[in-house]
């Protein structure tokens, strides 16, 4: 290992200087509202507002799948919001969701508005309503909310842990590069042995589970996320690989990767989404 400097916590932290790396504006130790902004709001009962990031994904791929079954109800509208711009922190978005991460839910179709966040609650809250995409008892229920919170669990290892010191941090540390590689690894040792037994996460049946694990470990699988395949080696994984390619050739998850989206090929990107019939434009 090479030699690092060592740092000695001190007795009492302190918010003395930016945090360093990419997304160091907007990085800060305190919660709320940094601005007054009212969120806009669209026809639709499901307002959602997002960012393109796997964490988006999960949502707007799960509403696409919803419409595709037939569920009128399921018509939303996808604003965007430019998290390196801050405008998480509005006013307006705090209201929704207090923890300033995309993506947000309001669901304006009942006589009150219901709030949403976290990406996984926005998925069962989703399913629930509809009746889709989670088996409703016994143990094909527990398997797929068991997964879906596996990924709640395992992702911030990979965005924040892994993501964070191979691609972001400021200087690149191998100490913590090396231990967040291991752990990432191990994450995709337990998926690929899952799928070696099923095809989808939760058994049978494709799942709110599979919708949540696709945007972060099959982006990582084929190679697209922090461009870290090679070091990976992610190409070992191949049951990841299989599942990976039989759920990007859904029609609904082509649509639903589009929105929010923001960079990538032109084809690729819908920075907000209001009709289906934007995805034709």
């Amino acid at each position: 290992m090479t030699a690092e400097a060592e740092y000695t916590p001190p007795a009492v932290w302190t918010w003395d200087k930016p945090s360093g790396g990419r997304f160091a504006n907007i990085n800060r130790p305190i919660a709320g509202a940094t601005h007054e902004k009212d969120l806009p709001v669209g026809r639709h009962p499901l307002q959602l507002y997002s960012l393109g990031t796997p964490n988006g994904v999960k949502v707007t791929v799960m509403l696409e799948e919803l419409l595709a079954l037939g569920h009128a109800g399921a018509e939303y509208d996808a604003w965007l919001i430019r998290i390196q711009e801050g405008e998480q922190f509005s006013s307006g978005f705090v209201a929704v969701n207090p923890n300033s991460k995309i993506p947000a839910l309001l669901d304006r179709s009942g006589p009150a508005p219901v709030r949403v966040f976290e990406s996984g609650a926005i998925l069962v809250y989703l399913a629930e309503k509809f009746g889709a995409f989670l088996p409703a008892t016994g143990a094909a229920r527990a398997e797929c909310l068991s997964w879906l919170f596996w990924q709640m669990g395992s992702a911030p290892f990979l965005g924040g842990g892994f993501g964070h010191f191979y691609a972001y941090a400021p200087a690149k540390l191998q100490y913590p590069i090396d231990r967040f590689a291991m752990e990432v690894k191990r994450q995709m040792d337990v998926l690929d042995r899952r799928l070696a037994e099923s095809p989808w996460l939760a058994g049978d049946e494709y799942t709110i589970a599979d919708m949540a694990v696709w945007p972060w470990y099959g982006a990582l699988a084929k190679g697209q996320l922090y461009e870290a395949g090679e070091f990976l080696q992610v190409q070992t994984y191949t049951n990841v690989l299989r599942w990976t390619d039989r759920i990007a050739k859904r029609p609904a998850v082509r649509r639903g990767r589009m929105v929010n989206r923001t960079w990538g090929q032109p084809d690729s990107q819908l920075p907000e989404r209001h009709d289906a019939r934007d995805f034709d434009k």
